[in-house]
């Protein structure tokens, strides 16, 4: 979706409070290696530019024997895993109520889901029937989001407190939704620098759900792994593509009013909360990687090489959309992604995109099932995600050369405080 730029993360040592990272041996113990993790973990607004995602730039490549320190904070205004840095793995997974459970059994599973993802985010293990799969592992950035359905409300008698923001998405031309993959009373995103951290984390979460819910969907993805690359860059996309040069930043003044309800928002309990939404997007390799790499670069609008702009100057050089070459033909094509996507040409419509990559396999045809599970986030869905999605239905190049397989729409409450769980406002108040 948008073409937006990305802020710089921080790395453990630069993070303010953060600690030496452990020295890296053989027979390091757990409990020495979290005894060095730093008190945050990288804070950022990571997305990428329409199917694709963006590293997390860092001031220098981490050493790969820091990764397993780095630490997000369970407790805060806001929940993990919406302005914390792109993580190399990820699971994103959505449950339905079971039969006959209502707001109490909501309410114990979100007390007990809070409790592990806190224990889990610190490094400890589950509160009970631990596996062991990340007995050797440091907190890996793990993070573990929390949000509601539409559906979520009539199962627990809350239609009254369920947000407008909430109602379904439209329809677009550009759907091939399969809705067994779609939408969910409840949805949890899960991601770390390590592959068993995020799956140690999400066998626990399904585990807690017990007979209060049952798995409705579930996707895995990736992204680049910090300290791949030589120095900070943003990263590439399965398309090969530079994707992810503007993205609201945490430090424009603007950017909490454009992702997060404000405190005084309505209904209540949203306050510091945020809405996502969540596509799977396919994106159709074969027939992408038979263009030349001019026709690839002119279906985004950027070069291929380095992610500046077809009108000239480098990666986050500003866009000259009226441009023309020798014989008169606008250099950004007009049906190019990343002339549509832009923020001032969509009445400022703006979203934070922290997406991850996924494969999974490949068809009896030889053809793979690749793309993006696209996750965005933003105060209102009617004012960020949709604007921006009418118009690239209505004629964007790229169209062509994805498909949108799945959608759901989540209300993400603010962070919990410490001795609370989240939702608590919503299913207590």
């Amino acid at each position: 979706m948008p073409d937006q730029s990305l802020p710089k993360a921080r790395t453990p040592e630069a993070t303010p409070g953060a600690r030496a990272a452990a020295p890296a041996h053989e027979g390091i113990s757990r409990r020495r290696l979290l005894g060095t993790a730093g008190a945050t973990g990288l804070v950022l607004g990571t997305a990428g530019a329409a199917v694709g995602y963006a590293a997390a730039p860092s001031e220098a490549a981490a050493p790969l024997t820091s990764l397993g320190t780095d630490r997000a904070m369970f407790h805060g205004k806001h929940q993990p895993g919406i302005t914390d840095g792109l993580q190399a793995r990820g699971h994103v997974v959505a449950f339905d109520l079971a039969a006959g459970a209502g707001r109490k059994e909501a309410a114990a599973l979100l007390r007990r889901w809070s409790e592990t993802a806190r224990r889990l985010m610190a490094g400890e293990p589950s509160p009970h029937d631990d596996t062991d799969v990340a007995r050797d592992a440091g907190p890996s950035s793990l993070t573990v989001t929390f949000g509601f359905g539409h559906s979520f409300f009539a199962r627990t008698g809350l239609e009254k407190q369920r947000p407008t923001a909430l109602d379904p998405l439209p329809e677009f031309s550009s759907d091939h939704l399969d809705k067994n993959r779609s939408n969910g009373d409840l949805w949890v995103q899960i991601g770390a620098n390590d592959a068993l951290v995020a799956f140690h984390a999400l066998r626990a979460i399904q585990k807690d759900a017990g007979r209060a819910a049952k798995v409705r969907w579930q996707m895995n993805g990736f992204n680049r792994s910090p300290g791949a690359t030589s120095r900070p860059m943003t990263a590439r996309n399965l398309m090969g593509q530079i994707d992810g040069t503007r993205n609201p930043k945490p430090s424009e003044a603007d950017f909490d009013q454009r992702i997060f309800v404000p405190e005084k928002g309505e209904p209540a309990w949203m306050a510091n909360g945020s809405y996502a939404v969540v596509r799977r997007i396919r994106m159709l390799l074969d027939d992408w990687e038979k263009l030349s790499v001019k026709a690839q670069e002119d279906v985004i609008g950027r070069r291929k090489s380095d992610g500046a702009a077809l009108s000239g100057g480098t990666e986050t050089t500003a866009m000259d959309l009226e441009k023309t070459d020798a014989e008169g033909n606008l250099v950004v094509p007009i049906n190019a992604h990343a002339r549509i996507t832009r923020p001032d040409q969509n009445g400022g419509a703006a979203m934070l995109r922290r997406p991850f990559s996924f494969h999974d396999g490949i068809d009896a045809d030889g053809v793979p099932d690749a793309g993006l599970l696209f996750i965005c986030w933003q105060a209102d869905p009617l004012r960020g995600f949709v604007p921006v999605q009418r118009k690239l239905d209505r004629g964007d190049a790229l169209s062509t050369f994805i498909r949108h397989e799945s959608s759901g729409l989540f209300a993400v409450p603010g962070g919990a405080g410490e001795g609370e769980y989240v939702g608590q406002k919503l299913l207590e108040g």
